[in-house]
Order: structure tokens, then C-alpha cells, then sequence
């Protein structure tokens, strides 16, 4: 059986200028990275501005296992079988990071048949957007600690100083550091730390700006750290806006590639769902429908993390409607959420799946409550039994959703077919009521426990002396109607890594609550979840090699 990687290398691309001519997006409109990736200009985003809007479809999933979901994979599988039913479909999708590509998770462009091309490259520096993240975010770190070391005007506690750098790998020794060591002119000596640069403000500000002004504007507003009297010191009062615009200036404009049979993929964007709000880019998406009558877009981790955060935050910040969800399950992941180890999910065993069902069941609830129809699919796998499908099939009937067997991997867009048939049917049939689950007028405690009892099932959240203190700074400083943005484990609906299938009544605990003011969210710490991840024991990065003739191995 070929790789991943196999498969793309093998893989016959077409000119980046002719997938953009399906979009009618003239050579003129393009800024070519090689014969592969470009970038669309602004002037073409706003030539197609009054163009009416297409169906937004997101794909979400149940919690993620060692099992794997395969959620990208069926969003570029969907995208392709809508393009072999004869829809004009585009694919929006998040740009990997470094870190989980050679720690654990691997990249993010898909699998088997149903891939974003050209696989190496967007899995490793694609573009340079996140390198223009990393840097902006740093340049300002460098700006607010030569600000302090030549006189502090500005009067900044040095204890209160709350920007971080960043760096795109997991590294976890950088997450609490000591700066300023030597002599007088190194610096303040002062405790400093790290995030992940998906993890960065500047990542999710990017991700929620309409154009450059509103960019510009974002960054300005990003709290670096507090004054002797308590108040927010931002980026705007160390005068570091119109630098960080100049490196983020290419970085604002979406990317295009395609998929392995050449449907057109915008790449843009890649916070964390974990840590951070989940999804690609605002202009990203609000790009591809006014290009096609077919968006289909993903939000990462979890519907309990990127789906609630793809409604909650990005559609509540960019006025977005989506027309339909997508819910990602497997057989295998099922019967592991019921207690079968890794090694015994390829045997039938219904008494596991009926147990583990109800991780599934919880996500479907969740989606529903946003007034969003909900497409069920299951990604198929050679073990699957035709029992144990057709169980979960009448369950989901039950629960009132459609449901699909996807074969995208093995198949490509073929294997897709039955799955965009029921989207379709869908949206033909059902017409979408969203709303966001809270109002912006609720204080910050109340939103917080809104998404941990409704969205996780929590009977309880539980603050840590720090975090009551940080929530009502928060609101007396005028943060009080921003949304909240949960940095939770993904591998339960609780705080708790260990708790698979649907906990119920757990207390959560939050630790650290701050704000990003650009992004326009207040960030809230639950559990142990870090912002800085550290490599496994075996990293990815052990396997990945190339050879003398440049060709890389070992990517997935």
C-alpha cells in the first residue's frame, strides 16, 4: 500500500494559472510561488466582492483517537466529489505547522487519494506566511523589551508584561525562560516565555481581519503588557503596528493550490483548535464563496473545540452563516471511545461501539444547537462489518441526521459520491437556522460555563484564585463582551485526557484567563493544556529524511 507521501509525489499537477482560470482568476490576479502555489491579489478579492455567496459546509469530527478521523481528508474528499458531480466546488482549509509535522500529529494536507498538493511544500514552509507570523510576533517582543531597557516612558511593570515569542516547533524548554542574563546592556532580567506560533495573536488576528486596515487596526489594539497602574500597555503605544503590517503584508493574502484532481484549495491561516480559535482564514473563506456555489471548510480537533469555535468566534466576528456541518466519525474511533485498546479496534465487537456511541451522540446534540443540519459520515476502513455500520446508521437516523459511508482515502473523489449526494439532499432539503450559542452581553463567567455545560457537559467550573482575579480585570478594563476562546484537551469532551466516550457532571478547572484584544476574543485556560507542546517520545522527525536527489520521505 503506497504512503501519503507516495501517492502525492506521484501525483500529475496542473499549472497553479490553469486551476485558477476554473475560478476565472486571471494570470494578472496571481502571485506565482513557483508552478504550484500562488497567492490571490487583493484586487481580485475585491473585483468578486458583489458576486452572491456560495453554501458554507463545515467538516467537523468526534473527539480525535490514535485511531484517526480523517477530517481533512474527508474535506478535500468532499470538495472532490462535488467536482464529479459537476458542482463548482472550492476547498478552505488551514496551513500546517512545523511542530505536530514533526512531533506527532504529522501535517495537515489530507490522505490517500484525497490530498492538497503539493504535499511537501505545504507541509513544511509553504509560502512563508508563518514565518511572517513568527517574526512580527518577535519584532514586537523585541520592540516592548528595548522600550523598557531605553528609559521605559511608558512605565511598564516588568512583572506584568504578558506578550510571549514565538517559535513554529514544539519545543518544550522555551516555555518558561529567564531574559535579560549578562550585563547592564542585555536587558531587564525578567521570566519570558514561548508559544507556539499557531498559538501567537498575531496567527488568529491574521485569521479575523477582513483587509489591511482592519488589520492594522487588530494589531494595534494587542495587549503586550500592563502599567505600573494596572492598565493595558498594546502594540499601538509601543508604535510597532506599521512594522508588523510590513512583514504580514503578503502574508494577508490567501493561498492557492489544488487537490490531486486539480479542485481548486485555499490555504490560509492555522491556529490551533486546541489552543487557540481553529480555523482558517476570514478572507479566506468569505473568498471562496463569492468563487463557487460549494465551500467546503474545516475547524480543527473536535466539534467541542473548532466547530464551537468556527460558530462561536470566527462566524460571530466575520458574519458568517454556514449552511451545513459535516461530522467526521470512524468505526474504530467509535469502539475506542467504548474501551477497546488500539490493537483490538479491527475485530467486530458491538457491545464497544454501543458504548462509544455516545462520544458521537454528545457532538450531534452540540452541532443541533446551533441550528445547523447535521451529514453524519463515517470514514470507511477494510474492518469495518456490515453490522457494525449499520448500527450506527440507525442511530443517527434516530438522532435526526443523515448519514454517509466515506471512501475519499482509497478513492479519491469517486469515493466520496455518497456523501456529497446527502449534503446536497440536505441543503435542499433543510434550510439552516443558525445562531451562535451565547450573547455577547452575557459577563465572562457565564460564557465560559455556557460552552463547559452545554458544549462539554460539565457540572461544574471551577476558577483558580489567579483566574477570578484576571476575570474581573478583565471586565472592569471593558473585555467583558468578547467572546471566549477554551484552550481544552482535545482528546475528551472534559479537561481531562483520560475521560473518553460522554463524561457527564465533571468539574472543570480553569487556571489562566487573558485577552487578545485584536483577535477580539478572551482566552481561557482549562486543565493541563499547554501552549507551548513539547515532541513525544519517537517524533515524526526520526522518520523523515531526503535523499540525493532532493526527494523527501517520511511526511504524512
Amino acid at each position: 500500500m503506497k504512503t501519503d507521501i507516495q501517492i502525492a509525489q506521484e501525483a500529475v499537477m496542473e499549472p497553479i494559472t490553469e486551476v485558477a482560470k476554473k475560478l476565472h482568476i486571471d494570470a494578472d490576479d496571481l502571485e506565482l510561488y513557483g508552478k504550484y502555489k500562488a497567492k490571490i491579489s487583493d484586487g481580485y478579492l475585491k473585483k468578486i466582492g458583489d458576486n452572491p455567496d456560495g453554501k458554507l459546509i463545515l467538516v467537523t469530527a468526534i473527539n480525535p483517537t490514535p485511531a484517526g478521523e480523517g477530517k481533512t481528508t474527508t474535506s478535500v474528499g468532499l470538495g472532490q466529489a462535488f467536482g464529479k458531480l459537476g458542482k463548482k466546488a472550492v476547498i478552505a482549509l488551514r496551513e500546517p505547522s512545523l511542530g505536530p509535522c514533526f512531533g506527532i500529529k504529522g501535517g495537515a494536507a489530507g490522505g490517500g487519494y484525497a490530498q492538497a498538493v503539493p504535499m511537501e511544500d505545504l507541509n513544511l514552509h509553504f509560502t512563508g506566511d508563518f514565518h511572517a507570523i513568527t517574526s512580527a510576533n518577535n519584532l514586537l517582543a523585541a520592540m516592548l523589551d528595548n522600550h523598557i531597557q531605553q528609559g521605559n516612558a511608558l512605565g511598564i511593570d516588568t512583572r506584568q508584561v504578558v506578550w510571549k515569542r514565538c517559535l513554529d516547533m514544539n519545543d518544550r524548554v522555551l516555555r518558561n525562560v529567564v531574559v535579560g542574563l549578562g550585563n547592564k546592556m542585555d536587558g531587564t532580567v525578567r521570566e519570558d516565555h514561548f508559544v507556539i506560533t499557531v498559538a501567537s495573536e498575531i496567527m488568529a488576528v491574521l485569521c479575523l481581519s477582513d483587509d489591511m486596515e482592519d488589520m492594522k487596526e487588530r494589531l494595534g489594539k494587542m495587549v503586550v503588557a500592563y502599567n505600573y497602574q494596572g492598565n493595558p500597555v498594546t502594540a499601538a503605544d509601543l508604535q510597532a503596528v506599521g512594522a508588523m503590517a510590513a512583514l504580514l503584508k503578503d502574508a494577508l493574502k490567501p493561498n492557492l493550490i489544488q487537490t490531486l484532481e486539480h479542485t481548486p484549495v485555499l490555504v490560509h491561516g492555522g491556529p490551533f483548535a486546541n489552543i487557540a480559535h481553529g480555523c482558517n482564514s476570514i478572507r479566506a473563506t468569505k473568498a471562496a464563496l463569492k468563487m463557487a456555489d460549494y465551500v467546503v471548510t474545516e475547524a480543527g480537533f473536535g466539534a467541542d473545540l473548532g466547530a464551537e469555535k468556527f460558530f462561536d468566534i470566527k462566524c460571530r466576528i466575520g458574519g458568517l452563516k454556514p449552511d451545513a456541518a459535516v461530522l467526521v466519525a470512524t468505526i474504530r474511533a467509535l469502539k475506542y471511545n467504548g474501551g477497546i485498546p488500539k490493537k483490538g479496534l479491527e475485530e467486530e465487537n458491538l457491545t464497544a461501539l454501543e458504548k462509544g456511541i455516545v462520544n458521537l451522540e454528545k457532538h450531534i446534540e452540540n452541532l443541533q444547537k446551533y441550528g445547523v443540519p447535521v451529514v453524519v459520515t463515517l470514514n470507511s476502513f477494510l474492518t469495518d462489518t456490515k453490522a457494525e455500520l449499520d448500527f450506527v446508521k440507525a442511530f443517527c437516523k434516530e438522532k435526526g441526521c443523515e448519514v454517509a459511508v466515506s471512501d475519499v482515502w482509497e478513492k479519491g473523489g469517486e469515493g466520496g459520491i455518497a456523501l456529497a449526494e446527502k449534503v446536497l439532499e440536505t441543503l435542499e432539503k433543510k434550510e439552516s437556522s443558525f445562531h451562535v450559542l451565547y450573547e455577547d452581553s452575557l459577563s465572562l463567567k457565564e460564557k465560559i460555563e455556557a460552552v463547559a455545560k452545554e458544549i462539554y457537559g460539565a457540572g461544574e467550573v471551577n476558577y483558580s484564585p489567579a483566574a477570578e482575579k484576571q476575570l474581573k480585570q478583565l471586565e472592569a478594563l471593558g473585555f467583558g463582551a468578547l467572546p471566549v476562546c477554551m484552550a481544552k484537551t482535545q482528546y475528551s469532551l472534559s479537561d481531562n485526557p483520560e475521560l473518553l466516550g460522554r463524561p457527564e457532571g465533571f468539574a472543570m478547572s480553569v487556571r489562566e484567563v487573558y485577552v487578545s484584544a485584536g483577535a477580539g476574543f478572551v482566552v481561557v485556560l482549562t486543565g493541563a493544556v499547554m501552549t507551548m507542546p513539547g515532541l513525544p517520545k519517537e517524533p515524526a522527525a526520526l522518520r523523515i529524511d531526503v535523499d540525493k536527489d532532493g526527494v523527501i520521505t517520511g511526511l504524512f
